[in-house]
């Protein structure tokens, strides 16, 4: 089986919390639908080390520059204080080519702002941490936005950087990383902490 790649943009101050369920969900065989299926790769703006807000530093794969959006599954955008001061600029531009070869985008918390500065969610249902943060990017699609946790349109995906188990939530549904069953039962565990969802877990999973 071919592994399909799903990569995460790496930046300094990128915010730890934010792709962490979907990023383990994704890379890890146990649950899936069809285990293996996937792999994380990391993508930076040069091959440098970059530190993330919770200190940790991360050696990117490649840079954004290697990417080709129909050798990918999906573009993963984290947020992190640099969004807020216009950089990553060249994160967003790979994110239109991606959107452009029909190729899904994720992008949570602060990267929903380097989006909107762009135009992406002009007409497209989107979230972000609120209405009045997108407000101040000038943005034009205020009649898009929905306040809840995670919006999916087509190929895009936002959520609020407090809704990191939201967020994976909608990821894995588009990608089918888990069945049905066992997604509800997945959110409903790391959303509640209710053990009973765990047991619905292995029996969804037939282990």
């Amino acid at each position: 089986m071919q592994k399909r790649t799903v990569y995460l943009f790496v930046f300094d101050t990128l915010s730890d919390w934010e792709a962490g369920y979907a990023v383990a969900g994704i890379n890890n065989p146990a649950f899936q639908a069809k285990p293996g299926s996937f792999h994380m790769k990391t993508a930076g703006l040069s091959k440098d080390p970059v530190t993330t807000m919770g200190g940790i530093t991360i050696l990117p794969d490649l840079t954004l520059d290697e990417l080709e959006a129909s050798q990918s599954a999906m573009l993963i955008l984290p947020g992190g204080s640099t969004w807020d001061r216009g950089e990553n600029t060249a994160a967003v531009e790979k994110a239109i080519s991606f959107l452009a070869g029909e190729v899904p985008v994720a992008a949570i918390c602060g990267a929903t702002a380097g989006l909107a500065r762009a135009g992406i969610l002009d007409d497209k249902y989107h979230t972000s941490n609120s209405l009045d943060y997108l407000r101040a990017t000038n943005y034009r699609g205020e009649a898009f936005y929905r306040d809840q946790p995670a919006v999916t349109d087509g190929g895009l995906i936002t959520a609020g950087g407090l809704a990191p188990i939201d967020f994976a939530g909608h990821i894995f549904k588009r990608l089918g990383v888990y069945s049905t069953d066992l997604l509800d039962s997945w959110y409903g565990l790391f959303k509640t902490g209710d053990p009973s969802y765990f047991r619905d877990l292995v029996q969804s999973s037939g282990t």
